[in-house]
């Protein structure tokens, strides 16, 4: 199965909340995908649906888990339920430089667009990385 795929089917079966996980590689090499159970409990106004948090103990035993393989967490993927594949502003405040974003957008259920960003200053910029290329993101 290819990491696009296990992206997109776990954004598709976790619709209509946001999905979330971690890349794993070694610079821009991309070995794996670690789907992520989306813990988001905060502001009353926001959801599931529209924000996401990846509980910071798994994310540092994935950390650790990964070191042992010589990987790296070098992106975060996540989905925005009827809502175009763009960061948000709670994305970028949230967003940390070193890390590639990968937001799927999905609409009534099934992925329809994905792109790749990274924080560049205060800005979100659009990227190629690994095999995701963002000319090719319309599915």
């Amino acid at each position: 199965m290819s990491l696009l795929k296990v992206m997109i089917d776990h954004a598709e079966a976790e619709y209509p909340r946001e999905c979330c996980g971690l890349i794993l590689g070694v610079g821009d090499r991309i070995e794996t995908i670690e789907p992520m159970q989306n813990v988001w409990s905060g502001e009353v106004e926001h959801s599931l649906r529209d924000r996401y948090a990846i509980d910071p103990g798994e994310m540092l035993g994935v950390m650790k888990r990964s070191r042992d393989q010589g990987l790296d967490i070098i992106g975060i993927y996540h989905s925005h339920p009827d809502h175009p594949a763009l960061p948000s502003e709670c994305d970028r405040a949230a967003a940390w430089p070193q890390y590639r974003y990968v937001i799927l957008s999905v609409e009534r259920g099934k992925v329809v667009d994905w792109r790749v960003w990274v924080l560049e200053g205060e800005v979100f910029v659009a990227i190629d990385f690994g095999d995701f290329k963002n000319e090719t993101t319309r599915l």
